[in-house]
């Protein structure tokens, strides 16, 4: 009888997958509206089929976006500029349908029952998780995953995987019945070309990707490997799949390793909790585990529109608690050391004038981003917490 292992998986997509041109096409043109106002309030869904794009949503105020320059800049970007390759920005259908924020929506968002706040822009629960099995605090399994496509995708763009065209996945399997984790399974599938074979592609794609990636974690090589399974992964992008914003959630957070309130990120100002609340929870999970409060820490956050305040907070650190979890909830309810109202929020980490681009968060994950700083991954509540909990 083999032995049952205790085996996690996680996959991402990368930056040419039908679901992420829409989120980046979506993120791109919430950048351009806060740079025109940077209270705009901004819903914006995108839809990717065959040869064409659909823009639909609402914006608020009316701002001059030329939403057809954007959706091409976007796909050019990506490295679609053929429909051999899935999608041509060149040629590509645009159209747009955007309508201003329904008023009853404003009313509560503005006009919140905390004087000089802004209300939550809906109701709705956030996670926020944080593990100490990384350095970033990430799970394993979605980190290496993250890494695999990255590493692809900036290999592709740099002219170093000539046969790889923009559309990839991969997912990791992690063994974790032993103490010291190890990789279990990897599958990689890529998008590329016709005039390779598929033993060469196999080929390369272990040697130029998987294995400099899975050696940079200092992990085993002994793993099953299956890539591009199915065989000839020619035809991809939204010539092969139908693309929707809000569709990678998971690859947008934690890749399974917590719960998920079902809200996505990508098109939605910073008044959209399902955005900002989710940051502002990673936050504060991220600084207690730093603290050593907890080796992993899970916080959910609970909101009614119109409300400030989350109306419960909720934590779970699965026994790896250092101290009393008590004490730890109590310094979120009541420590006042994080601010989750949604006016906090985007005031501490300056969401509606970032300094990143929202762009770029729609690929490769929201949370523990080795190439881009970002504010809700800072462990600058660490003594806070020491001085409430020790």
């Amino acid at each position: 009888m083999n032995k049952i292992k205790n085996l996690f998986s996680s996959e991402s997509v990368s930056i040419g997958h039908p679901d992420k041109i829409c989120d980046q096409i979506s993120d791109a043109i919430l950048d351009k509206a806060l740079s025109l106002n940077p209270n705009a309030r901004v819903a914006c869904e995108t839809l990717a089929t065959r040869d064409k794009i659909i823009i639909s949503g609402e914006i608020s105020p009316d701002l001059k976006i030329d939403y057809d320059k954007i959706a091409r800049d976007v796909v050019k970007k990506i490295g679609y500029d053929s429909p051999s390759k899935g999608l041509d920005y060149k040629t590509m259908e645009v159209e747009y349908y955007i309508e201003k924020q329904s008023s009853d929506i404003a009313m509560g968002v503005n006009s919140s029952l905390d004087l000089n706040q802004i209300g939550a822009g809906d109701q709705g629960i956030m996670f926020g998780y944080a593990t100490s099995e990384t350095k970033n605090l990430m799970p394993l399994p979605i980190v290496i995953a993250h890494k695999l496509v990255r590493y692809a995708s900036n290999l592709r763009l740099e002219g170093k995987l000539p046969f790889a065209l923009p559309d990839m996945k991969s997912q990791v399997t992690i063994d974790y019945s032993n103490k010291t984790p190890s990789i279990n399974t990897i599958v990689m599938s890529i998008q590329h070309v016709d005039t390779i074979s598929l033993d060469d592609l196999r080929t390369r794609i272990k040697k130029e990707v998987i294995l400099p990636v899975v050696k940079s974690f200092k992990m085993n090589t002994d793993f099953d490997l299956y890539i591009n399974p199915t065989g000839a992964f020619i035809i991809g992008g939204p010539k092969g799949d139908t693309g929707l914003t809000g569709r990678k959630i998971i690859v947008d957070t934690y890749g399974g390793a917590a719960p998920h309130g079902g809200g996505a990120f990508s098109g939605k100002d910073p008044t959209k909790v399902d955005r900002s609340a989710t940051y502002v929870a990673r936050y504060a999970a991220r600084n207690i585990v730093a603290t050593h409060l907890a080796d992993k820490a899970l916080i959910q956050l609970c909101y009614a529109i119109g409300v400030s305040e989350p109306i419960s907070i909720n934590l779970e650190t699965f026994g790896t608690e250092k101290v009393d979890k008590n004490k730890i909830l109590d310094a979120l309810i009541n420590g006042k050391i994080f601010d989750f109202t949604p006016k906090g929020i985007i005031d501490k980490f300056s969401l509606n004038k970032p300094s990143f681009k929202y762009e770029d968060l729609a690929c490769y994950g929201h949370f523990g981003r080795p190439d881009i700083s970002l504010p809700w991954e800072k462990e600058d509540k660490v003594k806070a917490l020491q001085k409430y909990c020790l």
